[in-house]
C-alpha cells in the first residue's frame, strides 16, 4: 500500500481549531496596527537572491546558511523570502513610495523561510506579521511601533511578553566600539569559522547561540558605552516615550540582532515559555538598508512578529480560546428530503447574504444526524423542514438552548430567523 505524503521536514500543518486562533492573531496584531496609521502591503514569495545578500549581510546565518535559493529556467537566482523587511523596502524604492510623503507606513502578512534545524519554536517555513515606519529619523516612530505591538499582546490575552531593548549605535560611533569589540574577541578561545565572522562583522558573534560562545561574552564591551550624543538622545526619547505610554523593557546590551541592517534602536520580544527559542518577534532601526538597495537615505524602522510563536505563548499562557474543530455559526438548516434540500439550500444562501453565519446538514442525513451536526455548531436557531412541512409551505424554528419550535411561512424563513435571533439565549460554549 503506497503510503501517504507528508509535509517537508521543517514544516507543519495549521489545523481546526488551531486555524481560527492563528487568523486570530494575524486580525489582531493587523487591527493594531492599521489603527496607527499603516496601509497594507504585499510583496512576491521569491525575489532575486542578491536583494537579501545587500540587503540583510553577506556575514550573517540567514545568507550564509539558511536560505532557499534556486535558478529558474530562465538563469534568474531567486529566493523564498526569509524575512519581509528587505523585499517591502525594495518595493518602496521601485515604485517611488518614496518620492510621495513621509514617512511611508507600511504592514504585510505572510509566510517566509528558512533552512534551519528544525526544533520546537524554529521552523523552516513560518508566518510572520510585520510594519515598517520608512523615511524617519523621528523616535516617535521607534517608540509607536513598540508600543502597538506590546498593545497587541495584551490584546490577545498574553501577560508574559517582554521587552528587550539596545541600542547598537551608527556610522559615528560604531567604529570606536568595532575596534574595542575586536580587541576583546581576539582574547577569547573561538573556532575558526565564528573567527571568520567576527572578521567580517565583529557584532555577529555577540548573536551567537551556542553555550559555549556566549558564556566568552560577559564581559565583552556594549555598544551604549560608545554613543555619540546624537544616537543617545535618540536612544534616551525612546526610552522616555515608552516610560511614559507605560511600557516596561529589560536593557539587553549585547542584544544585536540577527540582521546587518539594523542601527540605532534594537528590540525583541521575549517569552519565557518558549524554551531556548523565547523570541516572539523583534526589529529595530535600519537606517542604511535603503542606500544598500542603491536607494537614497532613508532612515527607517520596523518589526517582524511570529504568528506560530505567538500561538505558542498563548499556549503556554493557556489563553488559548477552547473551540470547536467544527466552525460556530447562528443558524444550522436541517432538511429531511431532497425538496428539502433544495430549499434549504436556498434559505442558507439568503441568510449568509444578509451577513448572518449560517450552515446545513448534506448527504440526506436522517433527523437525528442532523440535528447531532446542528448541536456541535453552537448554532442558536436550527431550521427543521421536511415533506409534510413543504406540503404546508411552512419551516420550523427551533431555539436550540430552550427546544422551543415555531411554524413560518416559507416566504418568511429569513426574516423570520432573524427575528428569532434577537430573542434566542446565547451561544452555548463549545
Amino acid at each position: 500500500m503506497t503510503e501517504f505524503l507528508k509535509a517537508p521536514k521543517g514544516t507543519f500543518d495549521v489545523l481546526p481549531p488551531d486555524g481560527q486562533e492563528l487568523l486570530r492573531v494575524r486580525s489582531v496584531l493587523g487591527e493594531h496596527i492599521q489603527a496607527a496609521g499603516y496601509s497594507y502591503i504585499e510583496t512576491p514569495t521569491f525575489e532575486d537572491t542578491s536583494l537579501f545578500v545587500r540587503g540583510v549581510g553577506q556575514s550573517t546565518d540567514v545568507v550564509s546558511k539558511e536560505m532557499y535559493s534556486f535558478t529558474t529556467k530562465g538563469d534568474d537566482d531567486l529566493t523564498l523570502r526569509p524575512e519581509g523587511t528587505a523585499s517591502v523596502m525594495r518595493a518602496v524604492l521601485e515604485h517611488g513610495i518614496h518620492k510621495g510623503a513621509l514617512p511611508a507606513k507600511l504592514w504585510y502578512s505572510g509566510s517566509f523561510y528558512r533552512y534551519e534545524r528544525p526544533q520546537a519554536g524554529r521552523f523552516r517555513h513560518f508566518s510572520q506579521v510585520g510594519a515598517e515606519a520608512i523615511g524617519s529619523n523621528d523616535p516617535v516612530l521607534d517608540a509607536e511601533l513598540i508600543v502597538v505591538a506590546m498593545d497587541s499582546f495584551k490584546a490577545l490575552g498574553l501577560k508574559r511578553v517582554n521587552l528587550l531593548l539596545n541600542s547598537l549605535g551608527d556610522s559615528s560611533d560604531r567604529p570606536a566600539y568595532r575596534q574595542a569589540l575586536v580587541k576583546f574577541l581576539s582574547g577569547l578561545d573561538l573556532d575558526e569559522a565564528t573567527r571568520e565572522r567576527a572578521a567580517i562583522n565583529p557584532l555577529r558573534v555577540l548573536d551567537d547561540k551556542r553555550e559555549v560562545v556566549r558564556a566568552q561574552l560577559l564581559d565583552a564591551p556594549v555598544m551604549t558605552d560608545f554613543l555619540s550624543d546624537h544616537n543617545r538622545a535618540h536612544f534616551d526619547k525612546v526610552q522616555a516615550l515608552l516610560t511614559s505610554a507605560g511600557i516596561e523593557w529589560t536593557k539587553a546590551p549585547h542584544l544585536v540582532r540577527g540582521l546587518d541592517y539594523y542601527t540605532r534602536t534594537a528590540f525583541e520580544f521575549v517569552h519565557d515559555g518558549l524554551g531556548a527559542q523565547s523570541a516572539v518577534g523583534g526589529g529595530g532601526r535600519y537606517d542604511g538598508l535603503s542606500g544598500s538597495l542603491g536607494g537614497p537615505d532613508l532612515p527607517s524602522v520596523g518589526w517582524a512578529i511570529g504568528v506560530d510563536r505567538t500561538l505558542l505563548a498563548m499556549r503556554a499562557e493557556e489563553v488559548l480560546a477552547q473551540q470547536s474543530a467544527v466552525p460556530v455559526v447562528d443558524v444550522f438548516a436541517v432538511p429531511i428530503g431532497q425538496a428539502a434540500s433544495d430549499l434549504a439550500f436556498d434559505i442558507v444562501t439568503a441568510l449568509r447574504r444578509a451577513g448572518i453565519s449560517a450552515d446545513l446538514a448534506v448527504d440526506g442525513r436522517g433527523l437525528k444526524g442532523a440535528m447531532k451536526s446542528a448541536d456541535r455548531t453552537g448554532a442558536k436557531i436550527a431550521i427543521v423542514m421536511g415533506e409534510r412541512d413543504l406540503e404546508q409551505g411552512v419551516v420550523q424554528l427551533k431555539t436550540m438552548e430552550t427546544g422551543e419550535q415555531v411554524s413560518v411561512p416559507i416566504a418568511d424563513a429569513v426574516s423570520g430567523v432573524i427575528s428569532a435571533l434577537k430573542s434566542a439565549p446565547g451561544r452555548k460554549s463549545l
